[in-house]
């Protein structure tokens, strides 16, 4: 019978020189890990740096920013512009319900701007509790106005657009079907000056600039480099416990044998 003399696992990494290279181990792991997360908030920083710059920058004419012809793109959404024109017919002023001013529920006033004879800009020019006030009336006349670029709004409201000129979405592929001439691919919300009358709408927060995404990549490679270093750690012990068993000599040890050492006549 052999007696099995396999030594526990537990035994070979509790030895002084396993316990020391662990403890190595941890603390190049640790360093790593931090280095990883420091990595990340170089990343955060710059995105947020990169994206308050955006909202920041001087206002430009909106037609240096992207044509009539264009889509919207992503650099403008954000961007403080500068609009001239005239605004246009009042039959195509639309308004967007229930749209929050504090805690009270309305409407933004939409109106089309006629910036050039390519086409117009739906202005957001401010919020109203009802569309029967006399304050959402279109304006008319020329103007020059100061505002923030913002696209358009996800939900679908087509459905709406047979019904009336009150949407739940501000969209310009809904828009554009109300109207006979061309669209800009984006809303201008009005700052300055503030429309006669009407509360003014905060513009939304710019979209996020991912600036540093170098610093992503570079945070990643830490943390795979500290998991590599405990992974190599554990092999490390593996490959000597399974080494140690190996070159154990309880293995040949010769098998004691119950047998006959003797005859007996009878």
């Amino acid at each position: 019978m052999t007696v099995s003399t396999e030594r526990p696992l537990w035994r070979t990494i509790l030895t002084p020189r396993w316990i020391a290279l662990l403890a190595l181990a941890l603390a190049i792991a640790g360093v790593m890990t931090v280095m990883g997360v420091w990595q990340l908030d170089v990343y955060q920083s710059k995105t947020a740096a990169a994206t308050a710059k955006r909202a920041t920058e001087p206002p430009v004419p909106l037609q240096s920013l992207f044509s009539v012809d264009e889509g919207l793109p992503s650099k403008a959404v954000g961007r403080r512009v500068t609009v001239s024109g005239t605004w246009g017919p009042a039959a195509d002023q639309v308004f967007i319900a229930d749209r929050l001013n504090g805690d009270q529920k309305g409407f933004w006033v939409v109106t089309p701007l006629m910036v050039d004879s390519a086409g117009a800009v739906m202005v957001v020019r401010g919020w109203v509790a009802s569309v029967d006030s006399p304050t959402a009336q279109p304006p008319t006349g020329s103007v020059q106005l100061d505002g923030s670029v913002i696209a358009s709004e996800a939900a679908d409201s087509s459905g709406e657009a047979a019904k009336g000129r009150v949407l739940s979405s501000l969209r310009i592929p809904t828009i554009v079907h109300l109207v006979n001439y061309r669209l800009y691919d984006g809303f201008v919300v009005q700052t300055s000056p503030a429309a006669t009358g009407l509360a003014a709408v905060q513009p939304p927060a710019p979209p996020t600039d991912h600036a540093g995404l170098r610093n992503v990549a570079y945070a990643f490679q830490w943390w795979i480099f500290a998991a590599f270093t405990l992974w190599m750690w554990a092999r490390m012990v593996l490959d000597a416990h399974r080494s140690r068993d190996d070159e154990d000599p309880a293995d040949d040890q010769p098998a004691t044998a119950l047998e006959p050492t003797g005859t007996v006549s009878a």
